[in-house]
């Protein structure tokens, strides 16, 4: 799979991470570019197609794939996170069922509406924007890391489901990454470029996953060596 000549769809592509995948494709000379957002209009990236998409939304969903049928990859990035007051408080369950609306619920939806696209169109690619916490949950954000070990699963599955179909599939995992998602969090970030950069190398390869920072390499080898680990959120 190779961007060049791609035609990529990202989901909350008017801003931060989404945004920086959108200008990364064009700049490695995708096709076509199409820019999923909530609100169209705060699509303005010369060269994109903007495309009104909320994935909680199956009418959105629909549209999108009908109107996007020449999709060889789809990058599914959109996803919210809140500060939390813990698991055992009041109010945590109402948290995690509306972040697992958009951070599972919404990344099974598209993958469901464009899975058959990406079959049309030779198998192409899925990359589904995941994190360290998929594999370790954060006092701070303990719902959002409930919703993205959901999301690793998830991956997993489709994986299994569409490699008859010759789509790679692939989790991207990181720390905190310099955005609006993370601006209250004191703590070392990656840059949304170099996310990025290596998302695109790591589906050029042919890579099923890819480990953005040393954090969440050390935590996918603590993993996998049977070490416990501590909550990466308490590291500066």
């Amino acid at each position: 799979m190779q961007i060049k000549d791609a035609v990529v769809f990202v989901t909350g592509a008017n801003r931060g991470l989404g945004l920086e995948f959108a200008k990364q494709a064009l700049a490695l000379g995708a096709k076509k570019v199409y820019a999923g957002s909530r609100d169209p209009s705060k699509a303005t990236l010369p060269g994109v197609t903007p495309v009104k998409l909320d994935v909680n939304n199956a009418n959105d969903v629909a549209a999108a794939a009908s109107l996007a049928g020449d999709v060889t990859l789809l990058v599914n990035n959109a996803g919210v996170a809140s500060v939390s007051e813990g698991l055992t408080r009041p109010g945590s369950a109402k948290l995690l069922r509306d972040t697992l609306e958009t951070n599972l619920f919404g990344v099974l939806a598209m993958t469901q509406a464009f899975a058959p696209v990406l079959g049309r169109n030779g198998g192409g690619a899925l990359l589904n924007v995941l994190s360290v916490v998929s594999w370790v949950n954060s006092r701070v954000i303990p719902e959002y890391s409930i919703t993205k070990s959901a999301a690793w699963s998830l991956t997993n599955g489709v994986r299994h489901e569409l490699r008859e179909q010759k789509t790679q599939v692939v989790g991207l995992h990181a720390g905190y990454i310099d955005t609006d998602l993370t601006s209250g969090f004191d703590v070392e970030k990656t840059t949304p470029s170099d996310v990025v950069r290596q998302a695109y190398a790591a589906i050029e390869a042919g890579e099923l996953e890819v480990h953005v920072d040393n954090t969440t390499r050390a935590v996918k080898q603590g993993l996998s060596q049977g070490i416990y680990l501590i909550d990466p959120s308490a590291q500066s």
